[in-house]
């Protein structure tokens, strides 16, 4: 089977590598990075690390494809759908895996099914690693019940949700509202508590509420999924303050909530490689800095 991606970042990387060399050769992906000359060696050296074939536009990249997989950040999703829709083969199933609000989804269908395409709402429900292409996912739309064995072949691990576009991605920008936002919290409080010299009274407060929340544990692995996906973690955010607004509902906690994570990337801060992190005094501590102040 034919597939391409539609972007070639971190979740279209795990997922290749999930399914190994021999599907590797059956893949062409597309990353709109190519166009510009400071990323486009970055996009040709990680396709060429993963097996696939890189190609300069998407016309090239869904040539003969079947199954097509889009792999681009939340605000990109649906300029994505409309690039590639003129290109792509008739009968082709898009699988939209990005973290949408249910109204993108159901544009980004409009434009693929009208083009003779198939399409289906997928929803990513954890971070790719360590699980790569075994992800747990969430499926849904008129082609999820027919599509499931497909992608249970390849393998991936997946739940149809629903027959409508839209239902798989508002479990996940419901669920969203929560996660990120606790991130949000985390580090909002853990950043106080440094700056204002109380972490040794506030942690142990916070540790004996009911239920407890161990923020200097959550803390560090937030911060640095924060620092390094925090952009991608805005965009996604957006998408839910939008999903609010389409339910007629505030929408102030996600908005800020996208504020934060955009600003935490936009900090500079690059946390250290490695399996273990530092402790959450080094991302404090650095994070102060780059606002300007100490803790």
């Amino acid at each position: 089977m034919r597939i391409a991606f539609i972007g070639l970042g971190e979740a279209a990387s795990a997922f290749i590598t999930g399914w190994g060399p021999e599907r590797a050769g059956q893949i062409t992906a597309f990353d709109r990075k190519t166009a510009d000359p400071a990323t486009a060696e970055e996009i040709t050296d990680r396709a060429a690390s993963l097996g696939v074939t890189a190609c300069a536009s998407p016309a090239e990249a869904l040539a003969g494809a079947e199954l097509v997989f889009s792999t681009v950040t939340a605000d990109q999703a649906i300029a994505a759908a409309e690039a590639c829709a003129p290109h792509l083969p008739e009968g082709a199933q898009w699988c939209d895996l990005n973290s949408c609000a249910p109204a993108s989804k159901v544009h980004a269908a409009g434009l693929i099914t009208r083009a003779g395409g198939r399409y289906l709402d997928v929803a990513v429900m954890a971070p790719v690693h360590p699980r790569l292409n075994m992800v747990p996912c969430l499926v849904s739309g008129p082609e999820a019940r027919a599509m499931a064995p497909v992608l249970d072949g390849l393998p991936m691990a997946l739940r149809v949700v629903g027959d409508a576009v839209g239902r798989a991605s508002s479990i996940k920008m419901v669920r969203s509202i929560m996660v990120k936002g606790l991130e949000a919290l985390t580090a909002e409080c853990t950043l106080a508590a440094q700056a204002a010299g109380v972490a040794d009274e506030v942690f142990p407060s916070l540790a004996a509420a009911s239920p407890p929340i161990d923020v200097p544990a959550r803390a560090a692995y937030n911060f640095e999924r924060s620092l390094r996906h925090g952009a991608r973690r805005a965009a996604e955010m957006d998408e839910v303050a939008r999903m609010l607004r389409d339910l007629g509902l505030p929408d102030a906690m996600a908005r800020a909530t996208s504020e934060w994570q955009a600003r935490l990337a936009a900090t500079g801060v690059t946390p250290p490689e490695g399996a273990d992190l530092p402790d959450h005094d080094w991302f404090a501590e650095a994070i102060l800095q780059a606002f300007g102040r100490k803790g």
